[in-house]
């Protein structure tokens, strides 16, 4: 395990061959996570909409013009059976996540709710709310949260030019909040927003070099019109993702955080089944099932369950979750 890794090195690790860095990939991924099993995550808007980020590429952000309504939060109830309907779909993670800046004290009581529910039924819990106090992370650690969910978006030399409304050290704030509070991190980025390579390997430096998340998500756009990074982005070469760039950041995020879950999160419909399947074979052990990530599409169950067939990957069960963090 290392915190030092350095912008060359990790730029060296992208230079490689692309069939010695995968190997190198699968070799690390192999070394620390039992093979051919992919853990199952659902995610739920649990309310969506109207929040005042700028996030360029953030179809609920207030300052978008998609014509997506603002929601209020969902009911308890209502969350719960959500949840319940996951766990019977293989989850074994239930993330929930609301359009905000950051939450405000009166709605912690039913967040709490919330995942105290969810872990009664089983599952590992997960929410992103935005940034968070001390307070409100103490909060979410009293009430048994296992992971919270903030991404870095981008290296931090790209970040202004895709949020202005925060600053690449709010982020990281948060992400310190969590830690302190005992919490599990959740934390990655977004492939596609128009950056450079040595912004993803930015990206990739700010994760390794802190304590590594538990959990590193890595999201391909879904450019949506309306929003400044989908109208931008449009009818140009840049709104295409190079899919063998998007497995190499995949396998160097696996070679750089060795014990981190590394998962395939938004913009994954999109992909070919040939990527996704090198994207296993570079160390992407999670993905998000289900037919909607918040509000965009995603691939489905079905369709999930027929490319894991084809495979020979198995949905990974919650006892070797538990296993894997114990380890850590």
């Amino acid at each position: 395990m290392r915190n030092d890794w350095t912008r060359e090195e990790i730029a060296a690790l992208f230079d490689l061959p692309f069939l010695d860095l995968v190997y190198d990939a699968a070799s690390v991924h192999r070394a620390h996570h039992p093979r051919n099993q992919v853990q199952l995550s659902t995610l739920l808007s649990i309310k969506t909409g109207g929040c005042v980020e700028d996030c360029g590429y953030c179809n609920q952000s207030a300052h978008a013009e998609t014509g997506l309504k603002a929601t209020k939060m969902m009911d308890v109830r209502a969350v719960l059976q959500a949840a319940a309907q996951a766990k019977d779909n293989g989850s074994s993670r239930f993330c929930m996540g609301a359009a905000w800046r950051s939450p405000k004290d009166k709605d912690m009581p039913a967040i709490v709710e919330m995942v105290k529910g969810v872990r009664q039924m089983g599952l590992e819990t997960c929410m992103t709310l935005g940034m968070l106090s001390e307070g409100q992370a103490a909060q979410l650690a009293d009430a048994g949260l296992d992971y919270y969910n903030h991404n870095i978006d981008t290296s931090p030399e790209n970040y202004a030019n895709v949020i202005t409304t925060r600053s690449f050290e709010d982020r990281i704030e948060t992400l310190e909040n969590v830690r302190g509070a005992g919490i599990n991190v959740c934390s990655g980025g977004i492939i596609g927003m128009g950056e450079k390579r040595e912004d993803r390997v930015g990206f990739l430096h700010a994760l390794a070099t802190m304590e590594h998340p538990e959990s590193v998500p890595i999201n391909a756009l879904v450019p949506v019109k309306g929003t400044v990074l989908g109208d931008m982005l449009a009818d140009t070469p840049l709104a295409k993702i190079d899919q063998i760039e998007f497995v190499r950041t995949v396998a160097v995020a696996r070679i750089l955080m060795p014990l981190s879950m590394v998962r395939l999160s938004a913009g994954r419909e999109s992909m070919s089944d040939e990527t996704q399947a090198l994207c296993f074979l570079a160390g992407a052990n999670s993905i998000f099932t289900g037919d909607k990530l918040l509000t965009t599409g995603n691939a489905g169950d079905d369709k999930d369950a027929a490319l894991f067939a084809r495979l020979g990957v198995m949905p990974m069960a919650v006892e070797v979750r538990a296993e894997l963090e114990a380890a850590e």
